[in-house]
């Protein structure tokens, strides 16, 4: 650990080496020279990616938190800056995935000048990060970068929030640098895992949900064969497919948005809810609807979540166990295999028959066949491919069509934010480029952040992203049908040919519009070596994979005039 003088700027960039840190990503800002300048110095052991848009940079870091567990970092300038990243600290938040957010400040002795540029970061980012700080003392930035780290992968996961003042940042101090803290992970007693098994002996109809985030490849292998072990029913929490795998004859499918009737049907008709990692939020719980709130009724709750306050926030559990997922693993592989077969076996058969069902394609109007195209392609794909998915509706499709494997990773924004896909498929490459990455977007969510393409240039990776192009913002026309039908107003979209718009850049360029179409695209994407854009040209009139524009005026409550 050195205690050389050193500029807070290369204080705080070897504090970033002390914390682990490989993978950055950032725009560029005269706020903050001096941290670029020890980065700079730290070439070596640290990556740093230059994006085109702060939220696609904190889009980016996000991404890499999800797939490696460790906090995900991003750096931008003060006031745009920091607004324009505010959305991937939301999406990290809800997420619950580990992020340090860096911004470049203000000189702190102009504070309350309503300076250039100047925002309070606590009073902003307050409700949206675990913790938000600012540094106007170069001595404590090793104490507080630490504190950071830690901070973002305790508990439950989350964004930090860490503002460091521009002169701050040439101020030169001798202090050492401080590495990560050795703490154990929250874990369950042996009690409370008796509790929980006694009271899944005594359930009829159990349904699992899977959810949250930090789980590594031994825990998921854990639970899935605890699970299989007593062929319970399986889902997984919204945006959560990674957690199982599903192509396991127990997997019931996702319960998220766009769920299944007949998954949502039988969670109502569950007497045992195991739900283990997952918040049990508004999209889980299906709008707080789903399960007994009250805790008084015929249908219990085990609840496991690394953080006490979540347990019984909305639903009172029959059992709230408090343990980091991982740590709860551990703890499950020591409990005993059953002797037996379950009595809920014919109950789990049911439960994946509807999965089974439900993933049918139907025959839809027009000559593109997305659903049948989707199960195509995935045939064909590497077993550790990762996927990064918009928000949309056209992300029920691969919901409903398509079963991820245990070894693949699926990743989408659980607050429902468009222009994901691009640049977490980017960072995700970066800190994967052995791997297959494939982004999944409309084309409403392309436009939003399809520009970091050109970090995926410069950063020399070639991610393979589909568009799916309907020419319209999809989801907020079906709800507009719904309750206007035919009324259409701020829903279409004007587009541009996104295979010319990757081609443009020297990459490569396909569109689909024919069944049969998309594997060969997508190989001649593989083989090309280039970041690649395949625009899927769907039907536009086939709003959702269940209903059409002409079904959801026929229901239309809405006024007619």
């Amino acid at each position: 650990m050195s205690t050389a003088t050193r500029t807070g700027g290369q204080l705080l960039a070897d504090a970033l080496v002390a914390q682990g840190v490989t993978h950055a990503f950032c725009v560029p800002g005269e706020s903050y020279l001096d941290l670029l300048d020890g980065l700079y110095a730290n070439a070596d052991k640290i990556n740093l990616t230059t994006c085109r848009f702060e939220a696609g940079a904190v889009n980016m870091a996000e991404a890499h938190g999800k797939l490696t567990g460790r906090p995900g970092v991003a750096l931008v300038t003060r006031g745009p800056g920091a607004c324009h990243a505010a959305i991937g600290v939301h999406v990290a938040m809800q997420d619950s995935t580990p992020m340090v957010l860096i911004v470049g400040q203000i000189p702190f002795a102009e504070t309350d000048r309503e300076t250039f540029q100047e925002v309070d970061y606590r009073r902003m980012f307050g409700s949206v990060a675990k913790w938000v700080t600012q540094i106007d003392d170069a001595a404590r930035i090793p104490e507080l970068m630490a504190h950071a780290f830690d901070v973002a992968t305790s508990g439950r996961p989350g964004p930090v929030v860490i503002a460091i003042s521009e002169e701050m940042q040439k101020v030169r101090v001798a202090v050492p640098d401080i590495g990560p803290a050795k703490v154990s992970a929250a874990y369950p007693s042996p009690a409370a895992l008796d509790e929980m098994v006694a009271l899944l002996d005594a359930a009829e109809r159990p349904l699992v949900v899977l959810g949250g985030s930090r789980w590594t490849a031994e825990t998921r292998r854990i639970v899935r064969d605890f699970c299989v072990a007593r062929d319970l029913p399986v889902s997984v929490a919204f945006r959560r497919q990674s957690l199982f795998d599903c192509t396991l004859p127990n997997y019931a499918g996702d319960l998220g948005v766009g769920a299944d009737a007949g998954l949502i049907a039988k969670a109502k008709q569950a007497d045992l809810i195991l739900a283990i990692g997952t918040r049990i939020g508004e999209p889980v719980s299906q709008g707080y609807t789903l399960f007994d709130m009250a805790g008084q009724g015929g249908q219990k709750i085990v609840h496991i979540h690394p953080d006490q306050a979540e347990i019984g926030r909305v639903y009172r559990p029959a059992l709230g166990i408090t343990a980091e997922v991982n740590a709860f693993a551990e703890a499950l592989a020591k409990v005993a295999a059953p002797a037996g077969k379950p009595r809920w076996s014919a109950w789990t058969q049911e439960v994946h028959a509807a999965r089974v069902k439900q993933a049918e394609a139907p025959d839809y109007a027009g000559p593109l066949n997305l659903a049948r195209e989707l199960q195509a392609l995935e045939k064909i794909l590497p077993a550790d491919t990762i996927f990064t998915c918009d928000a949309g509706n056209f992300a029920t499709w691969p919901n409903r069509f398509m079963h991820p494997t245990e070894q693949q990773e699926f990743l989408g924004p659980t607050n429902g934010a468009m222009g994901y896909a691009v640049p977490a498929a980017i960072g995700a490459k970066i800190s994967f480029p052995e791997r297959t990455v494939i982004g999944l977007v409309g084309d409403g969510g392309f436009l939003m952040t399809g520009q970091e393409i050109a970090t995926a240039f410069q950063a020399g990776v070639a991610p393979v992203v589909l568009v799916f192009n309907n020419g319209m913002y999809g989801t907020i026309r079906m709800y507009q049908e719904r309750a206007y039908p035919g009324r259409v107003s701020g829903t279409r979209l004007t587009n541009p040919d996104f295979a010319k718009f990757i081609e443009s850049f020297g990459g490569h360029g396909e569109t689909v519009e024919q069944d049969g179409e998309l594997v060969p695209a997508f190989q001649r994407a593989v083989a090309s070596g280039k970041p690649a854009v395949i625009e899927i040209r769907t039907n536009p009139e086939q709003i959702t994979n269940r209903a059409t524009i002409a079904d959801l005026r026929a229901l239309g409550s809405g006024p007619k005039h």
